[in-house]
């Protein structure tokens, strides 16, 4: 019965870890269908540069991406002082700083599938959409966004799921505190490192596995769902 127990340490790094979850998708997704669509649209002066800085997360080991943002967005960094000053946000040390680098790491994993999904989008149809006398921005809401809904929210939940996941930067860049910047890998992680954390790091391994599963699934089983209402409606 202890085993299926968590301690409130383990409760304090779940919800931590939903909440930073959440925050970086809130903030990342309007940006990654932003750059998705302007990628799958457009061929402008450095779209392949663009395209290859948007992946880099994706390449570069995690611990690199951590010690960019320290250096960016640490207290002593330029964008992190300038924001502490200016606004009074703190990257460094703080949750905030976890869901930034939960965000950047996740951010590749969410355009790609967006984009995938704004190329299988015929630009007839918004084009025709403007030739009825739809402002552009009608054009996309109304025409080219439903059609791809299914892969945004793909990008999406999948997004949601690496953030829920993400280690090597998180701690290079807040550290590994209790009640602060302590996710779920990182309680998993300390948990590993104490003689008698064994039953702690299995029961924080299964939660991490039915989360991150439950993710999938739900991915799945709502995408189909869009495209058969989105078909249907389009039929």
């Amino acid at each position: 019965m202890d085993f299926f127990s968590l301690q409130p340490g383990e409760w304090q790094a779940l919800a931590l870890t939903l909440k930073v979850a959440s925050a970086a998708l809130v903030v990342v997704l309007p940006l990654a269908v932003l750059i998705a669509y302007l990628l799958a649209r457009y061929r402008f002066p450095g779209h392949g540069l663009v395209n290859a800085l948007v992946h880099m997360p994706l390449v570069l080991p995690p611990v690199v991406t951590g010690y960019v943002l320290l250096l960016t967005f640490g207290r002593k960094g330029p964008a992190g002082a300038f924001l502490s000053e200016v606004f009074g946000i703190s990257f460094a040390f703080n949750w905030t700083g976890a869901a930034l680098a939960a965000g950047v790491m996740a951010f590749p994993l969410m355009v790609r599938p967006i984009r995938l999904s704004f190329e299988a989008v015929d630009p007839k149809l918004e084009e025709a959409a403007k030739s009825l006398g739809a402002h552009r921005l009608v054009a996309f809401a109304t025409v080219t966004l439903p059609l791809a809904l299914p892969g945004i929210l793909g990008g999406a939940i999948l997004g949601f799921a690496k953030a829920m996941g993400e280690f090597g930067a998180t701690i290079t860049f807040v550290s590994n505190i209790p009640g602060e910047t302590r996710t779920l890998t990182l309680a998993l992680y300390t948990a590993t490192q104490t003689p008698s954390g064994d039953l702690a790091a299995f029961r924080l391994t299964l939660i991490a596995a039915v989360v991150a599963f439950a993710a999938l699934i739900a991915s799945e089983v709502l995408a189909r769902r869009l495209r058969a209402r989105v078909g249907g409606r389009h039929a």
